[in-house]
Order: C-alpha cells, then structure tokens, then sequence
C-alpha cells in the first residue's frame, strides 16, 4: 500500500508545472524541494514525549501544500484546524488535537487573540512572516528523510463539520488518502494534461481526496484560491484551462446563481466530482457549462460511500460501492425500515416507517477512528454495525435516497417527517438559490416548519406568489407548509458550504433577517412584525414553554 509520502518522493525532479496560485507558479520539483525543507524543519521540532501534530490554520495558499507534502516525508499528523471556529471553541480544537505548534498567517492572527492563550507547546508560527523564513532557512537544501511513515499511520486529523454538534477529529490514514486519490486520478482519467481547480478548504476530507491526494497521483496540476467565489469560477477555469472541479455543500447552486451566458458552455471543464449538490443543480450545471458531474454520497469518515449508475432515479445517492453494503435500520429498534412508497405525484406516502438511518451492515469499512474521542467511536460503530448518522429510505428497486441529518427530523401534528425533502420541493421556485428547513418550537406541542430561504441577486419576496408556488406542489404535504419564512442574504454555513442548522434553530423567528409567519396554517403568509413576536412569546410562556425558545 502507498503512503502520501510515496507519493510525493515519485514527483521529485519532474519539473511539470504542478501548482499555481494567483500569478506564481511552481514546479514539482520545486514544490518537493519545498516539502523537504518543511520536513527537516518539522523533524528538528518533533515533541519528545508527545504527539507529532502540526496544525495548520491557512486558507488555500501553497504553504498548505508544502506542509502537506512535508509532513507526509517527516512522519507528521497534519491537524487541520476550521478558521470559522472562534474563541473557546478553537482553542478547544487545538488542545484536543495535541498541536505540537500551529501554522497560520497574519490575516488570522485575530482568531488567536479571540481564542485567549492557545495551548501549543511549539507556540503558532505565521508563515507570511520573516520570522517563518528565517526558521526554516536552516533547512533550505535538506537531504530526503531516509524513513517515511508506515501505510496505516494517521496523516490527517480531520474535523467533521459540526453542522449539529461539536466536531470530532477523524483520522484519515496515509493508505486510505492515497488509495482515494489514487482511484480518483484513475476514475477520472486524470494525468499531467489535466488541470484541477482546489478552491474548498484543504482542512477538509473533499478537499483532501479530491483537491490534493488526486493531483498527487496523477501528477497532473494544481490551481489553488484562497476560497470559493461563485462569480471567479468561470473566469479561473477559462484562464487556466481547468479541466476538473471538486465541490461539497452548496457551491454548485451558487455558481449556478450568477447571471446565465450563452458563451457558458464555452470553457475546459469536464468533470465536476463532489457531492451533497441539489439534484436538479446537477443536470443544471452539466448542462449550462457542459462538462459531466459526478456527484456522490460520502462522509470524512469514510465508513459508506455511494455513487450513482446509468439507471439511477433523479434525486437519488445510487447504490453503494462494491463492495460496501447498505441498509435502512430505524435507530431506535435497529430494525430494517421497509421500501418507500410513492403516490402518483411522486411523494413519500409512509415516511414513518420508511425514513431511518442509513447503516453499513457490515461495520466500519474505512472508518479508522476518532482521535482521542472513544465515546464518538462507540456511537459510530455499535454492535458491528456502522451508523452514519445520515436519514434515508431505499425504493423498491433498492436506490438510496437522502433524508438529512439524524437531527433532521420534523414532528409536526403527530406526524415525522424529514427536512431534505421539502427542501428539494422549495428549491424548484425560480428565485430560490438555497433553501434550508428545520424545526422550531410549537406553541401547543411539537414542532412548527421554519425555512430560510436564500434568494437570487435582485429578487424580492412576494408572500402571495410564494403562497399560490406551495400550494401547487402536489408533492408537498400540507403539514410540510412552512410556517415561518425567514429571507436572508446569507445562510450561516461552515466553511464547507454546509448550512448550519443549529444556528437557524437557535435565533428561530427572532433574528434580524425579515421574517413571514402564517398566524395560523389556513391563513397567508405576513410580515412578523415585533409586537407579534412579542405576543408569541407570551403565549409560549403562558404554556410554560418559553424555555424551548430561550431568554
């Protein structure tokens, strides 16, 4: 099995362009070159008697390159730290990961200061400094380290996103990125010809595998920014010849978003490779800049991957990848949820019992564990099954379909429901680039349906015409209806792109975006002024329920 070690001494002396960021580019050769000398600087300050973990907080700059490869030659644990996490949080993420010292740049220093003291032993070196160049100077021209680290040792800590709790740490092994990247190059046919455009976060497993490990492999070259932007998109993959895209979350819906040409189609694009996209953004987006997009089902923790065949229904993950099985249990009982069934609209009519978790029957697959997080490992993995923490249901012909998160349930009436699917039925109103569903309180009992929509640039809210819109989606349940409709310019979303729904439920109807309310679920939708927010209020403490709302 090949380490990423191994990976990187095989582009020593190529001198193919194998990086380029904004107008600098670098050779693999040069970027090998680079990568020995962050390898002897990192074996100088290995910890004696602690964990060797380098975190890296940096947006996509070279430098995350270079301490990549070079932690892969010295036997190093990248840590790769989320720049949107803040105060306690990040100097938990730090100390829970044993960072040995930390690499970041000036424009995130005031993430540190709002953090307070950051426990590093190593402290936090800022690599767009003098004082970075000259601590690795020393080490310019280092000889190659003579021994690398072993397939099973852990290369990256990887956090999960924590759209609905704290993140965990996962360990993602120098066999297991190099075997993904490495089918990645091989799937896609990529190799020195092709151009790869890494725009989301290199701290994370999409970008790992798909925007790095791949590239790696194949050989073939690099395009980094320092992070998305939906409106640079077609204008980089134009300058640079950009041949294959990775994506997670949502940026296929906000590129997609940006004013339509009809020279679109016109670029170098052939694959698009990610996933979690909008099913109807798919055919969309192959069609409106012609290239393929492969979108998969998959998590950092690597225990259940899906992909999608010829035959695959619209809006469904596909079957999952040989030889990986999968099942629907319902979590509580551990039973196997029986097939979904459709009315002639195409709705779920036995949500209940069709919806469960999605499982690999057969345990962890490539699930390597969570770092120093025992009680996590024991919630993954029970009873030799893996639990992925993701709602699903299987049709009859044994298509996987996503529900949401575990934390995506809705109980509205008596009646469970999951969020995914009235949120695909809201993403078909032409100004709605985004939608998110959840639950709020309601004031009687259960839930109440609240969605923040994210509109397209330069349209409004017209509560009647989206009231008239619902009701003409003969696929939506009546009990799915929103109550509440929160306009915002912005979803608050990790660094991913995904939305963050605990956020949402927290600030529910009393946020500064606008927000429409039905008073009662037979009526239109209105303006939620201030005073009806207040009587709400009241009305939920009159029930002794205003806990549920906080304040």
């Amino acid at each position: 099995m090949l380490t990423i070690g191994e990976l990187v001494r095989a582009r020593a002396g190529d001198e193919r362009v194998g990086l380029r960021f904004e107008d600098s580019s670098w050779t693999w050769a040069e970027i090998v070159d680079h990568a020995v000398q962050r390898a002897a600087f990192f074996l100088a300050h290995a910890p004696a008697d602690a964990p060797f973990h380098v975190g890296v907080l940096l947006d996509n700059i070279p430098e995350f390159w270079f301490t990549l490869c070079g932690a892969a030659l010295a036997g190093a644990t990248v840590v790769g730290i989320n720049p949107t996490r803040r105060g306690a949080e990040l100097a938990r993420d730090i100390a829970h990961t044993d960072c040995a010292f930390v690499l970041t740049e000036t424009a995130q220093l005031d993430l540190f200061e709002v953090a307070g003291t950051v426990a590093t032993p190593g402290g936090v070196y800022v690599v767009d400094s003098t004082d970075w160049t000259e601590a690795i100077a020393p080490f310019a021209g280092a000889e190659m380290p003579g021994n690398g680290p072993a397939p099973a040792d852990t290369f990256m800590l990887i956090f999960t996103s924590g759209t609905t709790g704290a993140p965990k740490a996962v360990r993602m092994g120098h066999a297991r990125l190099a075997a993904y990247g490495g089918k990645l190059a091989e799937m896609f046919a990529l190799g020195p010809d092709d151009v790869c455009y890494s725009v989301m976060p290199l701290f994370h497993s999409n970008a790992a595998v798909a925007g790095f490990a791949n590239i790696l492999a194949a050989g073939a070259t690099g395009v980094l920014r320092r992070r998305f932007s939906a409106t640079n998109f077609l204008p980089d993959v134009r300058r640079h010849g950009v041949t294959f895209f990775n994506y997670v979350g949502k940026p296929l819906s906000y590129i997609l978003a940006t004013p339509e040409q009809p020279e679109d189609a016109d670029n170098s694009l052939r694959i698009a490779f990610g996933n979690e996209a909008a099913p109807l953004d798919i055919d969309r987006f192959a069609q409106r800049f012609g290239c393929v997009v492969a979108d998969g089902y998959g998590s950092t923790e690597g225990g259940l991957n899906m992909s999608r065949t010829p035959d695959t229904p619209k809006g469904s993950l596909g079957l999952p990848v040989a030889p990986i099985r999968a099942l629907i249990l319902d979590p509580d009982t551990s039973r196997e949820c029986p097939p979904a069934r459709f009315d002639e609209t195409g709705r779920l009519v036995n949500a209940e019992v069709a919806i469960g978790e999605i499982v690999n029957p057969d345990g962890g697959g490539g699930f390597e564990g969570y770092y120093n997080n025992p009680e996590a490992d024991a919630e993954r993995v029970r009873d030799g099954v893996y639990w992925t923490g993701d709602l699903g249901f299987r049709d009859a012909q044994g298509f996987f379909y996503f529900a949401g998160r575990s934390g995506d349930w809705l109980r509205v009436d008596g009646e469970n429901f999951a969020a995914t699917p009235v949120e695909l039925v809201l993403a078909r109103h032409p100004d709605v680039v985004l939608a998110a569903v959840y639950a709020v309180p309601s004031v009687e009992v259960g839930d109440e349906v609240m969605t923040a929509l994210h509109l397209r640039v330069g349209a409004a809210f017209d509560p009647a015409e989206f009231a008239t819109f619902l009701r003409a989606q003969s696929d939506l349940s009546p009990k799915s209806i929103p109550r509440f409709v929160r306009v915002t310019e912005r979803l608050p979303s990790t660094a991913t792109q995904k939305v963050l729904k605990r956020v949402l439920r927290h600030e529910h109807w009393e946020c500064e975006d606008p927000v429409w309310w039905r008073p009662d679920r037979a009526s239109e939708f209105e303006l939620l002024s201030a005073e009806a927010a207040a009587g709400l209020r009241s009305r939920f403490a009159g029930r002794g329920r205003e806990h549920l709302i906080g304040g």
